[in-house]
């Protein structure tokens, strides 16, 4: 550590806190909520295309749900690394970088003539969007004052759920216009217009500290975080809660386009607009969750998913509809509580903590997202609503274990 660094150390911690109401506070939550639109954006852009991709490309729900899993297990992957590296570089820049590449290898994806060539590139997207997913929170974790954690990492999660609608209904509605290929390079240049703005805008850190990147201390903070009381479960919970969401909006296409809705692609595309539920739930589950207390509305948010799981079982075209919108506002309020409870219980090694929990929630959607096509070819919509709510129930399981952990930070 730079001698120079020693009186900052020394300094009051709330003297340079990002606090509510501020125009610091301001910036932040506009870039960090650009970040988190272009993150997933540019990695849900392609779930509307999976029922058009198995038609040109002759293949079947499981194949063609690789175009999604690949890039979130790339990313996956790669949080192991640009979390560790943000630890030792900063926090600001490997965000900036990893946000230009993602949306220059989305360029790249558009062009690809092959579906091999398409994977591949959108393995790239992943591992270059890692470089945000790993560091948002870490980020905010160091700014923000504690007691406006949860709601900062409601907006910025608000941000994610914007992305992810916006992706899925720009490209859903496009690819009935346009070719598969023209949806993708809109999607990227959009995502190059959210890199500048985040990058212009988002403050400077101001509580980073460099640590070392030898493997031994890298090694260390992993294996301390495995064993706390409370971030393993935290982990798998991401992993349970994330696969459950996204098998959900995978084959839900698949679902509409056939009998007897019959839908066609524009308007299961327009049916992204129940995000609109997870942007308000993100940020107001996460200031609810910082006056009631985490465990308590954890566990509520998880049986609103199993709530919206139930209603979708259903013929009726309304009630399906109104079964998306319950599950999304209990996803992304469940993600927003987690999120914000890694950021508290990791007292050293923050960007690792980050790192193992994005890791299984990106590993999750892999993984559950492909397990769920089998599903689906076994047993249809029924077989989907197995497996979603056999992860589920794990994940109510686990979060009120959660609910009765002793406090470890105030």
């Amino acid at each position: 550590m730079p001698s120079s660094a020693a009186p900052v150390q020394a300094a009051s911690v709330t003297d340079i806190w990002i606090e509510k109401g501020t125009p610091a506070f301001m910036k932040t939550v506009l870039a960090l909520f650009s970040g988190g639109f272009a993150t997933f954006a540019l990695l849900y852009c392609v779930q509307p295309m999976m029922p058009l991709l198995s038609r040109e490309f002759a293949i079947n729900a499981a194949q063609s749900s690789l175009v999604l899993s690949v890039s979130t297990a790339m990313l996956a992957i790669g949080l192991l690394i640009t979390g560790p590296i943000s630890d030792r570089i900063g926090r600001k820049p490997v965000m900036v970088f990893a946000l230009l590449c993602a949306a220059l290898a989305t360029l790249a994806s558009a062009v690809m003539p092959t579906w091999e060539t398409v994977l591949v590139s959108r393995a790239l997207v992943g591992l270059s969007l890692s470089g945000l997913a790993a560091v948002a929170m870490t980020y905010l974790s160091e700014e923000i004052a504690p007691q406006h954690i949860g709601l900062a990492m409601g907006l910025y999660i608000g941000g994610n759920a914007i992305g992810g609608m916006c992706g899925r209904l720009i490209s859903g509605v496009l690819i009935d216009f346009v070719s598969w290929h023209t949806a993708l390079l809109v999607m990227g240049g959009l995502a190059l217009v959210a890199a500048l703005v985040f990058w212009r805008v988002l403050p400077e850190s101001r509580n980073f500290r460099p640590q070392s990147l030898r493997p031994r201390r890298l090694l260390d903070g992993f294996v301390l975080h495995f064993k706390d009381a409370g971030l393993p479960w935290l982990f798998l919970e991401a992993f349970l809660l994330m696969g459950a969401f996204v098998t959900l909006f995978n084959y839900i296409g698949y679902r509409l386009l056939d009998g007897p809705y019959h839908m066609n692609q524009a308007l299961v595309g327009l049916l992204s607009i129940v995000y609109l539920s997870g942007i308000y739930s993100s940020a107001q589950v996460g200031a609810l969750a910082d006056k009631l207390g985490r465990r308590r509305v954890f566990w509520a948010s998880i049986v609103v998913m199993a709530s919206g799981m139930l209603l979708t079982m259903a013929t009726p075209l309304p009630l399906i509809i109104v079964g998306m919108l319950v599950f999304t506002f209990g996803f992304f309020g469940a993600h927003s509580v987690a999120s914000s409870w890694i950021g508290r219980r990791a007292l050293t090694a923050k960007g690792q903590a980050s790192s193992l929990y994005l890791f299984s929630y990106y590993a999750g959607s892999s993984v559950a997202g492909t397990a769920g096509g089998v599903f689906w070819h076994l047993g249809g919509w029924n077989g989907i609503g197995l497996f979603i709510g056999g992860l589920l129930t794990i994940a109510l399981l686990i979060a009120l274990h959660l609910s009765r952990l002793p406090t470890k930070t105030a």
